[in-house]
């Protein structure tokens, strides 16, 4: 018989947010793969948890993970726990999993906490459908492209964000997806400083570039879907010098500076930053 591989949500931030049947799972199996045993024994110490614990986390080499596997082929059980909420979800333990269900093992999950989930439900935005992002690209083609096909769904959109990025992507996604678009930036979800800051783009944006956001902690973004006739053109769709130039000054008025307004707008819109920027 091969062993289980169980993939264990575990709380954002508030402790008490653990399960019933997670904490059941972490002290019954003989071993735990977790992303950081530091953060991990934290809440096993909370919650009386003495459970071997083994590293396992994105830049753990091939060698760890033929470890883990042999341990399953062994027959032996196996959770796997990240440093907060759903592994898999902009997480580490891909790899593991993919590996051990391509093997026909046990894949058992243990659902629970989701910053995700927490966000949408919190955000005050119409999201009956949804799309979850993840983290953006740094920058690039790739940005650009993720963030024009955000600007044009039908569905609501789920971002994972550092807080040192916050401002640069809610200013991206203003001039992606228009200033009037209503967003809801979450920060420190189940935790003390908990707060949802909802608005138009380009007002939170503004809040966001001159500091009167909050940019500490963890971030979730939720982008309200397009509506019939909203949006900016992608990339490539052959978007007006005129269009550009009325979408610059919505910025603008919003609060974008307007030579950080003109860069985002050209580079959204495919024109040339200069060409756009005299015309402004």
């Amino acid at each position: 018989m091969s062993g289980r591989l169980y993939v264990v949500a575990t709380p954002i931030g508030n402790l008490g947010d653990m399960t019933y049947r997670a904490v059941e799972v972490l002290q019954a199996v003989p071993l735990v793969a977790a992303e950081d045993t530091r953060l991990t024994k934290r809440l096993f110490a909370r919650y009386e948890i003495a459970t071997p614990l083994k590293s396992y986390h994105a830049r753990s080499g091939p060698g760890r993970e033929q470890e883990l596997l042999e341990h399953l082929r062994a027959g032996h059980d196996l959770a796997l726990v990240t440093d907060a909420g759903t592994p898999l979800v902009s997480d580490p333990g891909g790899e593991l999993v993919s590996a051990w269900a391509a093997e026909g093992g046990l894949v058992v999950p243990i659902p629970g906490a989701s910053a995700a989930l927490a966000a949408l439900v919190a955000c005050g935005l119409p999201a009956p459908r949804w799309t979850f992002e993840g983290f953006l690209p740094r920058g690039g083609r790739e940005r650009r492209e993720r963030l024009a096909r955000i600007a044009a769904d039908a569905r609501a959109c789920v971002l994972y964000e550092a807080p040192g990025r916050v401002a640069r992507t809610l200013a991206d996604l203003a001039a992606a997806a228009g200033p009037d678009r209503r967003v809801a930036v979450c920060r420190e979800l189940t935790k003390i400083h908990e707060e949802v800051v909802r608005g138009p783009l380009g007002e939170v944006a503004a809040q966001a570039a001159s500091a009167r956001l909050t940019l500490r902690g963890e971030f979730v973004i939720v982008v309200e879907s397009v509506g019939p006739g909203r949006g900016v053109a992608p990339e490539g769709a052959g978007a007006s010098v005129e269009e550009a130039r009325a979408e610059v000054e919505r910025l603008v008025a919003g609060g974008v500076r307007r030579a950080q307004a003109v860069r985002q707008v050209a580079k959204s819109a495919g024109l040339d930053r200069r060409d756009l920027y005299r015309c402004s």
